[in-house]
C-alpha cells in the first residue's frame, strides 16, 4: 500500500521533459500569434493610401485619438511620387505659380493657428504641401514643421514626430523642427530620443535655455527608468527560473548575482542552501526520577 501511494505522488509531479515541453508550446504559440499579427499589419499597410475628398473628411480624421493615427496618416498623406511625376512637365513659371499658391495656403494656416483653429490649420498646411513643388526644399521643411506644431496642439504626437523628421530631412539644421520633435518625444516617454534632439539643439544654438535645462534634467530620468526596467526584467527571469528549477529541488535563491563595480556586468555564483537542523527528540526528553 505504501509503494502504491508513493507511485501516485510521483505521477502527480510533472517530469522535467514535460515542463520544458509545456514552456516550448507556450513560446511557440506566442510566436504564431505574433506572426499572425504581423501579417495583419502587413496586409493593412499594403492597402493604397487615400486622401480625404473634402475638408470635412480631413478634419473628422483629426478628431480620432492617437490610437487611431493610421487614419490621420491617410488624411494628411502627401503623395510625393505623384508630385514628382507632375513636375516633369512644369516650366519655371508653373513652379513659381504653384509656390505662390502654397504660400497662400501657408498664410491661411498661420492665421488659423493663431486663432486656435488647429484642425483647420493642419488642413491648410497639408494643402500647401500638396501644392508646393518638391524643388523648394526649405519651403516644404517649414510647412512640415508648421503642421507638426498643429499636431502637437492636437496631441497627435506620433504623426507630429513624423512631420518633424521629414522637415529635418529637407533642412538638417532646422532648430524649430528639432525642438518640436524633442518635446513630443518626451511626451511619449521616449526620453533617449528627446535627449538626443535637445543635444542637437545646443549644437545649433549653445544659448538655448530650454535645451540646456533638458540636457541636465533628462539623464537622471533615463537612469531611473532603466533601473526600473532592469528590476522588472530580473523579476520575470526569476519567476521563469523558479519554474524550471523547482523539479530539481532548487530555486533562484541558490544562485547569487554579483555585480562588477568596474564593468557593471553580473556574475552568477551557486550556493547550496543549508537545510535547517532537525531537533534531537532525545535531547528534549527530561530524565525520569529513579
Amino acid at each position: 500500500m505504501e509503494m502504491e501511494g508513493s507511485s501516485k505522488e510521483k505521477s502527480s509531479i510533472p517530469s522535467n521533459e514535460k515542463i520544458i515541453e509545456e514552456i516550448t508550446d507556450k513560446l511557440s504559440g506566442s510566436a504564431i500569434d505574433e506572426s499572425a499579427r504581423n501579417e495583419k499589419i502587413k496586409d493593412s499597410n499594403s492597402k493604397p493610401k487615400t486622401q480625404p475628398s473634402t475638408s470635412e473628411d480631413f478634419i473628422e480624421g483629426l478628431d480620432k485619438s492617437e490610437d487611431e493615427d493610421e487614419t490621420t496618416k491617410n488624411d494628411d498623406y502627401i503623395d510625393e511620387e505623384v508630385l514628382k511625376d507632375s513636375e516633369v512637365t512644369y516650366s519655371d513659371e508653373d513652379r513659381q505659380r504653384l509656390r505662390s499658391k502654397a504660400q497662400h495656403y501657408k498664410t491661411v494656416g498661420n492665421n488659423q493657428f493663431k486663432s486656435g483653429e488647429y484642425k483647420e490649420s493642419a488642413l491648410s498646411y497639408t494643402l500647401a504641401l500638396r501644392t508646393c513643388p518638391l524643388a523648394f526644399h526649405e519651403d516644404r521643411a517649414v510647412l512640415f514643421a508648421n503642421r507638426a506644431a498643429t499636431k502637437m496642439k492636437l496631441i497627435l504626437y506620433k504623426s507630429g514626430i513624423e512631420d518633424c523628421s521629414k522637415s529635418i530631412e529637407l533642412k538638417p539644421d532646422y532648430l524649430k523642427a528639432y525642438h518640436r520633435r524633442a518635446q513630443m518625444y518626451e511626451q511619449l516617454q521616449k526620453l533617449d530620443e528627446a535627449l538626443a534632439d535637445f543635444q542637437k539643439i545646443l549644437e545649433l544654438d549653445p544659448s538655448h535655455k530650454e535645451a540646456m535645462i533638458a540636457t541636465k534634467r533628462l539623464p537622471p530620468m533615463i537612469e531611473e527608468r532603466n533601473e526600473k526596467l532592469k528590476t522588472e526584467m530580473l523579476d520575470k527571469l526569476k519567476d521563469l527560473g523558479n519554474l524550471i528549477l523547482r523539479p530539481f529541488g532548487l530555486s533562484t535563491e541558490n544562485f547569487k548575482l554579483n555585480q562588477d563595480p568596474n564593468t557593471g556586468g553580473y556574475s552568477v555564483n551557486f550556493q547550496q542552501q543549508q537545510q535547517p537542523q532537525q531537533p534531537n527528540p532525545q535531547q528534549n526528553q527530561r530524565p525520569h526520577p529513579q
